[in-house]
């Protein structure tokens, strides 16, 4: 029988074997996850080979929008249009600063025509006062989100719900049943595979996951631990707030303190906050802007678009320089700052940010640094000068912390996403 663990804001974790992770960097929000089950490598495989169930993000939302005015107001603060967003829909959306940075991104459901929810950190985002001009409720629901995806996730939950659900096609949702309780799926999949997300109270998310998971066990479903989740993001090409950048407070001279609550870390100078954010241009999501409205940040993300200066690409980090990293440890003198397996640093939240150079010149940053069991490659996502981020470009990572020892770690620019096979994958052939 598998145990369950309540943690702190009701987070649900699974599991007879599973190691936790704390985070209390924050006053007052301690946050225990759950790091592994089966171990890294194996999970780590589980989007390649069959599907993994993930409940790291319950408890995190969703956030729930609703009145006359929910429209109105969530148009202001979103680079995305409403206007062509039937209910039943999802959106992702990405709510920026007055210049332009990200300052919250995530999945936004329309549930009906005033009403809308918010998931994982997404908008209106941590920086919103709630106490906004127009006819809103805002409320945080403390709600389960499961994360199936896989190959084999359309199989699974066909399984456990006991009926067809090809009809839920890329970003949408409706209502199932499962272990005989009322669960929303909603199909997402932003890296490009077959990937699907369960939603309702807490108090129904253990029955709903023991479920999901014994469907799957002929499947060979994992549980995926915080400590693999995020491997996924760098092969897949999905930068993420608050791990492979941070999101920027509205104010600039807000930007310092609100990180300083986050894990800082890498060569880059901890004061400096720039090379720790972003902007939807520099993580290509610049395409989903419309400008037939006003927003935060318009003016910005616009100027941005006519002149582009940065881009995100996959940094593929040469395999004797990591090793001396390791090596170091064994010689005497000041060690290399080790490349935690299999992502560092293994904290969160935090903004990290490592110099990159070419021929001895800054040309942008490296954060988000993996290490891929699939590939058997380490890897990282850099935020290039648009010149240097061309196909087998070879740069140099400066890798450790500021102040620290620093090894300089040769890297070739890879293909964006990296992880290309079963992109999209198509329905049928999954649910076979």
């Amino acid at each position: 029988m598998d145990s369950t663990f309540t943690a702190h804001l009701a987070h649900p974790f699974y599991g007879d074997h599973v190691l936790y992770h704390v985070h209390n960097r924050r006053p007052g929000f301690a946050t225990l996850r759950a790091w592994q089950f089966a171990g890294w490598q194996k999970e780590s495989l589980s989007w390649r080979t069959g599907c993994y169930i993930h409940a790291g993000l319950s408890g995190s939302g969703p956030i729930s929008i609703k009145g006359p005015d929910a429209k109105k107001y969530l148009q202001g603060i979103v680079i995305n249009s409403l206007e062509k967003f039937p209910v039943g829909t999802m959106k992702h959306a990405v709510m920026c600063t007055e210049d332009g940075l990200i300052a919250a991104h995530g999945i936004i459901e329309r549930k009906a025509e005033d009403h809308f929810e918010s998931f994982a950190g997404g908008p209106p985002g941590a920086w919103m006062d709630p106490d906004v001009p127009f006819d809103v409720t805002i409320e945080r629901l403390n709600h389960y989100l499961f994360q199936i995806a896989g190959p084999a996730a359309l199989q699974v939950l066909e399984k456990a719900a006991g009926e067809s659900l090809r009809d839920v096609r890329f970003l949408r949702f409706r209502d199932t049943r499962i272990a005989g309780l009322r669960t929303e799926i909603a199909r997402i999949g932003m890296t490009g595979g077959l990937a699907y997300e369960l939603h309702g109270p807490i108090e129904e998310g253990p029955a709903i996951y023991q479920a999901v998971y014994d469907a799957g066990r002929a499947s060979g479903i994992e549980r995926l631990g915080w400590g693999t989740y995020l491997v996924n993001h760098v092969e897949g090409g999905f930068p993420q707030a608050t791990w492979s950048f941070a999101v920027a407070a509205p104010r600039p001279e807000q930007r310092l303190e609100i990180m300083r609550q986050f894990e800082i870390s890498g060569s880059v100078d901890p004061d400096d906050t720039r090379p720790r954010m972003r902007t939807p241009v520099e993580v290509s999501w610049h395409n989903m802007a419309r400008f037939d409205h006003d927003f935060v940040g318009h003016k910005a993300l616009a100027a941005e678009m006519a002149n582009p200066k940065r881009t995100t690409v996959t940094l593929r980090w040469r395999a004797e320089d990591v090793l001396d990293t390791y090596a170091s440890l064994l010689r005497p003198g000041a060690p290399y700052k080790p490349v935690e397996l299999p992502y560092a640093p293994q904290r969160w939240p935090m903004a990290h940010a490592d110099h990159v150079l070419k021929d001895g010149q800054p040309v942008g940053w490296s954060s988000g640094t993996i290490y891929s069991a699939g590939f058997r490659e380490f890897l990282s996502l850099g935020c290039l000068d648009l010149a240097a981020a061309r196909l087998g470009t070879e740069v140099v990572v400066r890798w450790g912390d500021h102040g620290g020892p620093i090894k300089d770690i040769r890297a070739t620019v890879a293909r964006f996403p990296y992880l290309a096979e079963g992109r999209n994958s198509d329905l049928d052939v999954a649910a076979l």
